[in-house]
């Protein structure tokens, strides 16, 4: 019987809803309890609740670590800490690696030392390196001098590496073999292990110092005789990285040449590692939501259930920056108050030049952004860009400006307007194509985010500039 992501993602909606109706009855029954001060009220309460605690006990048993992670997030702070103290301790670390990191800060916030120790021995290098940004640092001093020199080693290796290298999504558990043994001795070697690890779907062939030469797919050892030498049927022209390599360029590799896994070796061709499949993923989508977040202006993931003043304070910076915006649009139109008093119709039009203006910057700033997000741009791509863009951006304006201008000479009977209508709408699409090229390549030239804030500043650049324009050409033309 399968089990679709559909319907996976079914039950796991009544999951929440069930976990949320047994939390509420909880509740009330606590409530119902104290209030009739009825004898024995503390033993019948804690009766109530072990009762439905265990039920919810059982629940998360049948849940994978990332179930339970949406779970969590789909939960307020006091229930998510009440569903948290239910999880198995030796679930603790693989449900704190799925979490979205605001999640996993209020997790790791009410945890012992103790506790936060176990769950650092049950982790290998790699995924403690994952966490180690959120435990604290007198309990990362603890596990690291708990630690086997190799693991202290693969530990400090994984943290030496930024955050969108190819180092900081490597793991450490693999399987290699020698170059110079037959596939038999390989299958005897794979026998002793209890289970392979995850995405295995080849094997690593170094030499007798460790240099890497190539990989021997499960699927090469299943056709050939035991007797064949690994050497022999290996493949050498393989795909591999290196730790300094950018994650985005690893994650582009393994969709255009459908990788499960790969190897990343050192600038001497030591084997140090590999990447796999599930940690391109896991890239992809933590880059999505910072993209989809920094467009908003906001700098980090944002926990829905957080403290208000923590949601305050990360919503602050770019509001101040719209408030001043803002302010400057209205300044513009203020300086065509005597216009607007003569011709009110200007007033029921210059929002659709701003808006308009503003949706084409918008698709502009998310073509821009995504392609610097796949390749690097050079200077002979930037001019080809903004040719392009402005092109689109032209005939857009002649083509929903002219519709416009057609609509306003028969809406106000006056065609004067109308073309007035037709040159704003273009020259505000131009500007806001202009605008939506540059921005993302100037944060991209000064190394910061290209989207972040971008929405947010062509915004005010297509509402100021629009009025201007639109109000501008109203007062040489028409007045």
């Amino acid at each position: 019987m399968t089990n679709s992501p559909d319907s996976r993602q079914e039950n796991l909606e009544h999951v929440i809803q069930d976990v949320r109706e047994t939390l509420k009855r909880n509740r009330i029954a606590e409530g119902l309890v104290e209030r009739q001060k009825m004898p024995h009220h503390e033993l019948v309460e804690r009766l109530v609740q072990r009762q439905n605690l265990v039920r919810l006990e059982r629940q998360l048993e049948s849940l994978h670590a990332a179930d339970i992670a949406t779970l969590l997030e789909a939960l307020p702070l006091t229930d998510r800490l009440v569903v948290w103290e239910l999880v198995r301790a030796d679930r603790d670390g693989e449900v704190l690696l799925e979490v979205s990191d605001a999640v996993r800060e209020s997790l790791i916030a009410v945890m012992d030392p103790g506790e936060l120790l176990n769950v650092a021995s049950s982790l290998h290098p790699d995924e403690l390196a994952d966490l180690a940004a959120d435990f604290p640092e007198t309990v990362m001093d603890d596990v690291v001098s708990s630690l086997l020199p190799e693991q202290r080693g693969q530990l400090e290796l994984a943290m030496s590496y930024a955050e969108d290298t190819v180092g900081a999504l490597m793991d450490f558990d693999l399987v290699t073999v020698r170059e110079d043994v037959a596939l038999e001795v390989a299958f005897r070697y794979l026998r002793r292990f209890d289970a392979l690890p995850d995405h295995t779907d080849k094997l690593f062939v170094v030499d007798r110092d460790g240099l890497f030469q190539g990989v021997i797919h499960l699927k090469t050892l299943l056709v050939n005789a035991p007797d064949v030498d690994v050497a022999d049927v290996m493949a050498r022209d393989v795909v591999s990285f290196s730790p300094e390599d950018s994650a985005q360029d690893a994650a582009d590799a393994f969709e255009r040449y459908d990788l499960v896994s790969a190897p990343v070796v050192d600038d001497k061709r030591r084997l140090i590692g590999r990447i796999t499949i599930e940690a391109v993923i896991d890239f992809i989508r933590e880059s999505t939501e910072e993209e989809r977040l920094s467009q908003a202006g906001l700098r980090e993931q944002e926990d829905i259930f957080a403290p208000v003043n923590r949601s305050v304070k990360n919503r602050a910076p770019w509001l101040a920056i719209n408030l001043v915006t803002a302010l400057i649009a209205s300044r513009v139109i203020g300086l065509f108050e005597d216009s607007i008093e003569q011709l009110v119709a200007l007033a029921a039009l210059m929002p659709i030049v701003a808006g308009m203006g503003g949706n084409i910057g918008n698709q502009t700033i998310t073509m821009i952004v995504r392609e610097l997000a796949f390749r690097h741009i050079d200077r002979r791509d930037i001019a080809i860009l903004y040719i392009k863009e402005l092109k689109i951006a032209l005939i857009n304006g002649l083509i929903w400006g002219g519709m416009l201008a057609v609509i306003t000479s028969l809406l106000y009977g006056n065609i004067p307007l109308g073309t007035v209508m037709l040159a704003a709408v273009t020259l505000t699409f131009l500007v806001a194509a202009l605008f939506g090229v540059t921005i993302p390549l100037v944060r991209a030239h000064f190394k910061r985010d290209p989207a972040l804030g971008s929405s947010v500043m062509i915004t005010a650049i297509t509402d100021s500039g629009g009025f201007f324009i639109f109000l501008g050409l109203a007062t040489l033309f028409l007045l």
